[in-house]
């Protein structure tokens, strides 16, 4: 899973972070597919991570926005290109047991968690069964899937 945190403003707009990142994901997911395409069969799947952003951004994420929407064009032109195999995408929210999230002040956890319908934060488990899924179900391509617990509802 690709990750890196991004809170590049414009105004103080960092070129390298934000090449850094558009490689990370569009590029560096390209060039993996790429690298696997001879191992790829008819029933092969492909996950890729984008992450809320793209919906719900927030002050410096003009870049990490527009790369985890990019997700979804990278997954529709690879859904396309590399037909029968099944290409989708996950967006994780909040994951309140991840490393990042887990060092977070609790009061700053607890008011993420009071934001979201299901009432608790999406878990590192919650994302490894979406991706299980993602990648078994042979009737699901070109899907973008939200594991948030309905935060962007809030």
């Amino acid at each position: 899973m690709g990750i890196s945190r991004d809170e590049n403003r414009v105004t103080a707009y960092d070129i390298d972070a934000a090449v850094h990142l558009v490689t990370l994901k569009l590029v560096g997911y390209t060039a993996v597919v790429h690298a696997l395409r001879s191992r790829l069969h008819d029933d092969s799947a492909v996950v890729l991570f984008g992450g809320q952003a793209k919906e719900r951004p927030y002050p410096g994420a003009t870049t990490v926005a527009t790369v985890n929407a990019g997700v979804t064009g990278l997954m529709h032109t690879l859904a396309v290109e590399l037909a029968p195999v099944r290409v989708n995408a996950i967006h994780p929210g909040v994951v309140g047991d991840s490393p990042y999230w887990r060092a977070k002040p609790e009061e700053v956890l607890a008011g993420l968690r009071a934001r979201t319908p299901t009432g608790r934060l999406a878990t590192v488990a919650d994302v490894v069964d979406a991706v299980d899924f993602l990648l078994r179900n042979g009737a699901v391509n070109a899907v973008e899937l939200s594991v948030d617990g309905g935060w962007l509802l809030g």
